[in-house]
């Protein structure tokens, strides 16, 4: 049987967690509260880009 490797990628993770952190910064200011958006934010797009972007072929 073939190894099948995960389509997971910690530059992903590191990338998603920044994106999400900008992101969630502007929608939390219109929101009300910056703090609670960044964190959201950084969450949520951290964890797609981690499980959606692939890694590089070995």
């Amino acid at each position: 049987m073939a190894k099948r490797s995960m389509n997971r990628n910690g530059r992903g993770l590191f990338l998603g967690v920044i994106l999400g952190a900008v992101l969630g910064f502007f929608v939390g200011r219109f929101s009300g509260n910056p703090l609670f958006g960044v964190v959201l934010g950084a969450v949520v797009v951290g964890l797609l880009m981690y499980r959606v972007n692939p890694g590089g072929k070995d």
